[in-house]
């Protein structure tokens, strides 16, 4: 379960790194956006690192799902746009694809 909040907190970082890059080139905001943005997705490297498994393949694969979900919350809580239903249902399928990709080793699913 630990796995998860290594995901989500790598979410969040990666996230808001690369909305930093996109406030200065998509918006125009100041290119000093780029310190933080860089500072936030070293973090998430870190972070992403912390999750327990066997190959780093299938950790990357597995939070695929959790930064699909991230990336809606964002849209809603941060851009204050509210994801369609359409979005919520693809979420949910990639969210169980990735429990798959790093549960199915505990199940002997090989």
């Amino acid at each position: 379960m630990l796995n998860y909040l290594w995901f989500f907190l790598a979410a969040l970082f990666e996230i808001a790194g690369c909305y930093a890059f996109w406030m200065w080139l998509r918006l125009g905001k100041s290119a000093w956006w780029v310190v933080p943005g860089l500072l936030s997705l070293s973090l998430f490297a870190l972070l992403l690192t912390r999750v327990e498994a066997a190959y780093a393949g299938r950790a990357y694969a597995a939070y695929g799902g959790v930064y699909i979900v991230a990336s809606l919350l964002w849209l809603a809580a941060v851009e204050r746009t509210r994801p369609m239903p359409s979005d919520w249902l693809g979420a949910a399928v990639c969210l169980l694809g990735a429990a798959i990709i790093l549960l199915g080793p505990r199940f002997g699913w090989r």
